[in-house]
């Protein structure tokens, strides 16, 4: 990390990073629940009747796990087509690394403040 970086953590307060973190875990898990549930509950219908493309009900049952995966998340009428917006799980792999990234600066910010604090009354002494 370069010098105006660290400087640039400085200035914001751990809460923010805190706080940050905070609401892209909540987005996550938004992206999340609306990704494994944008098959509705009987994905045959979704399929046909909303969607307008044909149930394979072979490759269903020959990939039977993917829906019930937790990541990446797809949930497929047919070998071509996937119930689950195609923006879902690159969405998620970049909230993951902002909460990740910003819990991290919350932590590299706590740390600058406590050695500021530190200097400062060392200076005084």
């Amino acid at each position: 990390m370069g010098g105006n970086a660290v400087r640039g953590l400085k200035r914001r307060k751990p809460s923010f990073w805190l706080a940050v973190s905070v609401l892209a875990c909540g987005g996550t898990f938004l992206t999340w629940f609306w990704g494994a549930f944008s098959g509705g509950l009987d994905v045959r219908e979704t399929c046909v009747l909303i969607k307008g493309q044909a149930y394979d009900g072979s490759y269903r049952t020959e990939h039977w796990r993917e829906p019930s995966q937790l990541f990446p998340l797809h949930n497929k009428c047919n070998a071509s087509y996937d119930l689950v917006p195609i923006w879902i799980n690159p969405m998620l792999v970049l909230l993951a690394l902002l909460a990740v990234g910003c819990l991290i600066a919350a932590v590299v910010s706590v740390v600058a403040r406590y050695r500021m604090s530190r200097g400062r009354l060392a200076a005084t002494r």
